[in-house]
This record gives structure tokens, C-alpha cells and sequence, in this order.
């Protein structure tokens, strides 16, 4: 674990006195007035070493360092419960998680453990609006408004806490492994009126027992601690890459926010715990073998468990949409997006009517062109066709003249 260098560091610009703050696009520290800038001040190898190193997660938590060793003032937010960390003279009336406006002010809790390392951003402020915008121009059925809202919307960069943890899992397993075969049946049936006796194919499975055993090593499996962040959003982000982990300096703070983690430590292994089990599920299913299989138990057993506790970057527009919560985020590090967006139920509706009348006037198409093609020929000259031959009229029988007369 880190050592406190400092209850509060600031960061001074030696040219003009304000204050500096780190600078995604060029890696270090950058004044916002005259554009002094100074490089981040390099971990030495020994703090690198025990910043970077897995913790025993037995003795993590009496080990841990607390705080995050530059003054901050923390804001919650009514709404989704978050706790954000701001410069101390930063103002902001709106959550960077759900867009609220309903936040306020908060005692910032000193006994929260201190990230032991993070990623620093990558992705500037400009290219994270660039790519919000490009995202809701390129989205089908949403509502209109949502490209006016891209151009006004604000992008937050935030430095979300993460648990990592490495685990040696020892898996023993049972099951059923089937094997199919096939054989001959015969059968009687009736045709036309008549007893047959036929042959045919019939595949059955072969049950045995089954049993193995497995070791696997876990390397940086991350759980979120965000509250503002939905579980299955984050989770959609697959590009981190815990390699580049540096040892946490106040200076990489300046100038940003950072969320104070909602889930702690043991909680978060709980988690962790239950993603490596469905992980060594399908990897003992997979060894068990045959040609089918039923009645899978794993049972794991994990030791070795370190952790680290982390902050990655992330990009976040939050906005609110008939009043509900939206997020749209990017991996500050390696530029991956994910996002959620309403849906337009007008606009689905109308290609549903599209597509009925496509597929309804396709047949009254044909059914014109069909009757078209029966209709007799018109003659080009414009004249019009008398019959060739006309068959005479019969003529009426001969009234007889004749009449009696008596005698």
C-alpha cells in the first residue's frame, strides 16, 4: 500500500501562481490560465512496488491508507445515491451520474481507503464530446431531441473506484457424460389398408460417471464500486487494461472528480467470488466431455486471494429524459463506448405502419399487373374492333294463313 505523503497537496503553477491540473492529451500537469505545463513527478521504484503489488486481502483492510492525500469536498446526490469528490472551489449543481439536481454538499469521509494505484485518462475532453456526438447522430428510433441534447450536453471526466482481485481457484467436479449411439428398430404401421413392418433409425445416449479436477488462476478481476453507475453498463466495458496501472498521485485528482466507492472491500469479493464461479462452471463443463452431459457440481476452493483497490477513467454524459436517467460513457484510457438511450415509440410505430403497407400493396401490385396482362389487347390505331365474322339471325317461323271453314 501507498504511504500519506500529504494530508492536502496543491498543485501551484510556478509561472503565474494558479492553480495546475492534469492534462489528458499531453500526460501531465497543465495550467488553465497560461498554459504552463509540468510533468507528473514519477513514483520511485520502491513506492512503485508496493503500489502495484497484490494485497492479502486478510490483513488489506489494517494495512490500508486512508483518504486521498489532496483536499476535496464531496457532493451526494438525492437521486441515485452517488458521492462525488470535487475540487475544493468547484461548484456543481448537477450529479455526473444521473443529470439530478438534487445534490448537495457532504462530509467527506476520511476512513475510506486510499486507491493503492490508477489509469490515468488518455482521451481529452474534446474527443469524448466528439464521440457523445457522433454516438446519438448514428442511433435509430430515438427521439429527435436527443441530437439538440448532444450539441448542449456536458461531458464529465470521472475516476470510478474499482476492487481488483487475483485468486488461485482449485475446482473438483462431477457429472454424468452421455454418449450417443445409434441402433436399428423395427416397427408396424398401416398402409393403404395393410400391416407393414418397417426400419428405422433410433439414436440413445450412454450415461457414465464422470470426474475431474482443475486449477485456475484469476489475474484483475474488477468489480465496480460506483453507486451512481449501473451494474450492467459498467460490465459492457471490456477494453481496461490493468497493465497500465501507475501508483496513485494526488496530482493525477487535479482538476477532476472522483467517485468515493458505495460497495466495500468484502462485498466486492463476494461478487468477485460468484463471476469466477460461473467462469469455472463453463470451464469444467467443458472438460467433462462426451457428447452430452447433466448433473454438473463444482465445488471451488479459493486461496491466494489478493485485491487492489483502483480508479479507472470513464467519460461520462448523464442525461434525463421524460425525467428518467440516461448514461452515456467512454473508457478514458482506450476511447470504448457504451451507452443507454430512449427509445421513440413514434418513430417505431410509423416503420411498422411503413413495413405493413410495404408488404400489404405488394399483392394489390400484382394483382393489377395480373389483371392487366388478362385484358384484351387495345388496338394502337385508335380504331375500334368490330368482330370479323357475324352469325346471321335465325328467321322467325311463317305464320300460317290457312283456316278452316265449316261446311
Amino acid at each position: 500500500m501507498t504511504q500519506p505523503t500529504d494530508a492536502g497537496q496543491t498543485f501551484g503553477c510556478r509561472s503565474c501562481g494558479a492553480k495546475l491540473s492534469y492534462d489528458a492529451a499531453t500526460q501531465g500537469m497543465r495550467c488553465p490560465f497560461c498554459g504552463h505545463q509540468e510533468a507528473v513527478q514519477a513514483a520511485s521504484a520502491e513506492q512503485a512496488g508496493a503500489a502495484l503489488r497484490e494485497v492479502p486481502i486478510e490483513e488489506g483492510l489494517a494495512r490500508a491508507v486512508r483518504g486521498l492525500g489532496t483536499p476535496v469536498q464531496t457532493i451526494g446526490c438525492k437521486d441515485c445515491g452517488a458521492t462525488v469528490n470535487v475540487g475544493q472551489n468547484e461548484r456543481t449543481a448537477r450529479c455526473s451520474f444521473c443529470g439530478s439536481q438534487q445534490v448537495l454538499q457532504v462530509q467527506t469521509d476520511p476512513n475510506l481507503i486510499r486507491p493503492e494505484s490508477l489509469v490515468p485518462f488518455k482521451i481529452p475532453r474534446e474527443q469524448g464530446t466528439q464521440l457523445f456526438s457522433k454516438w446519438v447522430g448514428g442511433l435509430w428510433f430515438r427521439p429527435s431531441a436527443l441530437k439538440h441534447m448532444a450539441k448542449v450536453q456536458e461531458v464529465f471526466g470521472l475516476y470510478v473506484p474499482f476492487w481488483t482481485f487475483d485468486s488461485l481457484v482449485s475446482s473438483q467436479w462431477t457429472a454424468e457424460r452421455g454418449w450417443h449411439y445409434t441402433v436399428q428398430e423395427t416397427y408396424t404401421t398401416t398402409e393403404n389398408g395393410q400391416t407393414v413392418t418397417r426400419t428405422r433409425s433410433v439414436t440413445k445416449t450412454r450415461w457414465e460417471h464422470a470426474s475431474g479436477y482443475r486449477q485456475d488462476m484469476f489475474d484483475d478481476e474488477l468489480v465496480c464500486g460506483s453507486k451512481g453507475l449501473p451494474q450492467q453498463l459498467v460490465n459492457k466495458f471490456s477494453t481496461f487494461n490493468t497493465a497500465e496501472l501507475v501508483p496513485f498521485r494526488p496530482e493525477f485528482l487535479a482538476g477532476w472528480r472522483a467517485e468515493s466507492y458505495a460497495l466495500d472491500l468484502m462485498p466486492a469479493w463476494q461478487l468477485a467470488q460468484q463471476r469466477m464461479a460461473q467462469q469455472q462452471q463453463g470451464r469444467c463443463a467443458g472438460d467433462v466431455g462426451g457428447n452430452t452431459q447433466r448433473n454438473l457440481e463444482v465445488r471451488n476452493q479459493f486461496s491466494r486471494v489478493t485485491f487492489k483497490h483502483v480508479l479507472l477513467p470513464v467519460w461520462i454524459a448523464a442525461y434525463r429524459f421524460n425525467n428518467k436517467p440516461y448514461r452515456f460513457l467512454i473508457n478514458g484510457q482506450t476511447g470504448e463506448i457504451v451507452g443507454e438511450a430512449p427509445w421513440s415509440y413514434v418513430k417505431i410505430a410509423l416503420f411498422v405502419l411503413l413495413l405493413v403497407a410495404v408488404f400489404l400493396g405488394i399483392p394489390a401490385l400484382y394483382a393489377v399487373f395480373s389483371a392487366s396482362d388478362d385484358s384484351p389487347a387495345k388496338n394502337t390505331s385508335g380504331a375500334r374492333e368490330l368482330p370479323t365474322s357475324v352469325s346471321p339471325r335465325s328467321a322467325p317461323a311463317p305464320r300460317s294463313t290457312s283456316t278452316s271453314r265449316g261446311r
